[in-house]
């Protein structure tokens, strides 16, 4: 029986740390005031603690190697980050330009999310088995990544586009650290299976498609009041 070198030990140590950190922290920053400072400052702190789970899933995953978790770590931190820069780039809809960083970030995304999907249709083998799962975890990937590039060419129309998607892609962050947290709890009484990782995805993106929704409804231009007769 082999046992993992000290430094895996240090980044799984690492890497468990910032998981419960932004698995308690995206609440905090979801339940304060939109704009506000308390909001501003435990978001970055979530959106660090994604990207030291990210930054530490790679390798580990690579060096075992589990292919499937370090396509899926790409993502995850790709909708904390997307939604995050999305709060620098307000001035697409008036027609700003992306920065370098956010067509890389999204190419890169968009690549590994096509990997994982193609992998889960025709090599299952290659991603752990995890068929289903890759596939749908591959298309979400790569929706995102197509839907943050667009924009950066077809200007978005909507002024407040960039609330929706902060908070959209945020939120779908939130879903992936419900994931991880369901596979590392629950696949120990029902095995590797497929519900077992989609079951945040299946509740949660309803939950992102009526969230927006609402406030797209709250910041629709009011309809003038007829005149008086």
């Amino acid at each position: 029986m082999t046992h993992d070198p000290i430094w895996m030990k240090a980044l799984l140590a690492i890497h468990i740390t910032a998981g419960f950190g932004s698995f308690l922290l995206a609440p905090v920053a979801l339940a304060t005031a939109k704009g506000g400072k308390q909001h501003k400052r435990w978001g970055m702190v979530y959106l660090w603690c994604m990207g030291v789970v990210a930054a530490t899933a790679l390798p580990m995953a690579l060096y075992r190697p589990v292919l499937f978790l370090a396509l899926v770590a790409v993502f995850s931190f790709y909708a904390a980050f997307s939604g995050y820069r999305v709060t620098r780039l307000k001035d697409l809809a008036r027609g700003g330009s992306a920065q370098p960083i956010d067509w890389f970030a999204g190419i890169v995304t968009f690549g590994a999310s096509l990997a994982l999907a193609a992998l889960g249709a025709f090599k299952p083998v290659a991603v752990q088995n995890f068929g289903i799962v890759s596939i749908v975890f591959g298309l979400i990937g790569m929706r995102l990544a197509v839907v943050q590039l667009v924009s950066f060419v077809r200007k978005p129309k909507e002024k407040m586009f960039w609330w929706y998607t902060h908070l959209g892609n945020f939120i779908g962050s939130y879903i992936a650290a419900w994931t991880a947290f369901s596979a590392v709890t629950l696949s120990q009484y029902f095995g590797p299976a497929w519900y077992v990782w989609l079951w945040p995805t299946i509740i949660g993106v309803p939950a992102i498609a009526l969230t927006v929704g609402y406030y797209k409804r709250r910041f629709a231009p009011k309809s003038p009041t007829p005149a008086a007769a």
